[in-house]
């Protein structure tokens, strides 16, 4: 048996978008723009046997927001941390969508390591506001020279950056 470790350093860029917009209305406003699905639901369309473009048929009409992402999972930080003494809302979004991601898995499978892309929604700590941090896809994806890959995931960027500034009101 051969086991081979590959490190492959890289650097990651951490965004975060602070608004006056309130915590309730970011999140309304995400809501409002993405569609919702369990990732094993996908999984199971992908296996009816339909053809690729039934399945990116139904994707779209099914499932997709009008931002062209659906929320696959949420973590209520905020739920558990007051047994902590920290009193803020936070909550964790899983969101993306295959058809998106496929632009780029094709080009670089470990492309799937970072999609879907994830969000973290807190709430100031005087409850005046809410900030967005999520690390920019493309600076996780792309870590080698890759011009297909790199311009798929600059396409997502747009897209992810657009849906912030939305949910923002930037």
């Amino acid at each position: 048996m051969n086991t081979e470790i590959n490190p492959k350093p890289f650097t990651g860029v951490r965004i975060e978008v602070t608004t006056s917009v309130g915590f309730d209305e970011v999140l309304e406003r995400l809501r409002a723009s993405m569609g919702r699905v369990n990732p094993a639901e996908i999984v199971r369309l992908a296996q009816t046997g339909i053809s690729e473009k039934e399945f990116v048929q139904t994707v779209t009409e099914k499932y997709e927001g009008e931002s062209g992402f659906m929320r696959f999972a949420e973590i209520d930080h905020g739920g558990w941390l007051p047994k902590f003494g920290i009193h803020r809302r936070s909550v964790r979004w899983i969101l993306g969508n295959p058809l998106i991601a496929v632009t780029m898995i094709r080009h670089d499978i470990t492309a799937g390591l970072f999609a879907p892309v994830e969000i973290l929604v807190t709430e100031a700590e005087d409850g005046q506001g809410t900030t967005i941090t999520y690390l920019r896809p493309s600076s996780l994806m792309v870590i080698e020279d890759n011009p297909p890959l790199r311009i798929a995931a600059s396409l997502l960027d747009a897209k992810f950056e657009a849906l912030i500034a939305h949910a923002t009101g930037a």
